[in-house]
């Protein structure tokens, strides 16, 4: 087959450094994929190759020059998933990403979703009173939903945040880690302390949690109260009981907002127990008001191996379940 060329012009030529990436990383990446070269000189992108592959490396790098425009910085994970968009036909819908600013950071820097996905979960979130987010490791269930409730409480939507998750032992023993109860629990709550440090800084959060409109504690905690006025994640769903669930669901009060976030795939409660998640996400369906949102692997925004990773162990769940039909 003869070779084919695409020519791209470029408006702005700082726009070619941020689309080739650092020691032309991003434009090696979309080599390899489609099996193109990729040249740029003067203002100009030339795409060479076999005509389909050069339409779709066109059509990648044509998106990427659209959120560059706006700004956003160009990483590994942008690439791959605007070429997982266009194998789908839907990357015209990539650069608007870039106008969705979730928050900002106690260093100044938007938190924004980085798919499509993501985008549909945040808006999830603001149309409803309840949103279940259900999703592989790395999909920012957790981190977005901190950010809806950072971005909440600085609106004065609500006047308290409160973050839980179950302090469950995962092949270890609360009774042997040091300290009170507070310092066992710590290293269970760690990633929402994370995400809170990072929206608002240490000393910022500090103030809230002295306040008392800031609260990080185990489920536990959660029994007999009513949150009114509050944003409540409950983070790692997956292993608290049903009883766990209903207990914490039937805590919601008024003008308050719930963002329950799990992965059904890591489950960690004992043999025997039924998952609080899987049954909150049979029994509530179709009421209003209440969404359930399912990430895909396509939303993981960590190493592009967590990715393979999440396919490998589905492949092999699908494998087991044939065997035992």
């Amino acid at each position: 087959m003869n070779e084919f060329e695409q020519k791209i012009n470029i408006e702005r030529i700082e726009q070619i450094a941020a689309v080739f990436g650092n020691l032309d990383s991003n434009m090696r990446l979309i080599e390899k994929q489609y099996g193109v070269q990729v040249t740029s000189r003067d203002s100009e992108i030339r795409i060479s190759g076999e005509p389909e592959s050069v339409y779709r490396a066109t059509r990648v790098i044509e998106n990427l020059l659209k959120t560059a425009a706006k700004g956003e910085p160009l990483t590994e994970q942008h690439v791959r998933y605007c070429m997982d968009m266009v194998a789908e036909g839907s990357e015209e819908a990539v650069p608007a990403l870039s106008n969705d600013c979730v928050c900002i950071t106690s260093k100044g820097k938007p938190v924004r979703p980085k798919t499509l996905g993501q985008k549909q979960y945040c808006e999830s979130i603001r149309r409803n009173t309840i949103t279940v987010g259900v999703g592989p490791a790395g999909t920012g269930k957790t981190y977005l939903a901190v950010a809806m409730a950072v971005a909440a409480f600085r609106a004065e939507e609500v006047s308290r945040i409160v973050l839980t998750r179950p302090a469950v032992e995962a092949g270890e023993s609360l009774g042997f880690l040091p300290g009170d109860l507070q310092q066992k629990v710590d290293p269970y709550l760690r990633p929402l302390y994370d995400a809170l440090f990072d929206m608002l800084g240490a000393e910022t959060y500090q103030k809230y949690v002295e306040r008392g409109s800031i609260e990080v504690a185990p489920l536990a905690y959660m029994r007999g109260r009513t949150l009114d006025d509050s944003f409540i994640i409950l983070d790692e769903a997956q292993n608290t009981t049903a009883e766990q669930m209903k207990m914490f669901l039937t805590r919601l009060g008024f003008n308050s907002k719930m963002v329950i976030t799990g992965d059904v795939t890591q489950i960690d409660l004992p043999r025997g127990k039924r998952s609080g998640l899987r049954d909150a996400m049979r029994l509530l369906k179709n009421i209003e008001g209440i969404a359930q949102f399912r990430f895909t692997e396509k939303d993981v925004v960590r190493h592009r191996l967590v990715q393979d990773i999440i396919r490998a162990y589905e492949r092999a769940a699908q494998t087991e379940k044939g065997r035992e039909r």
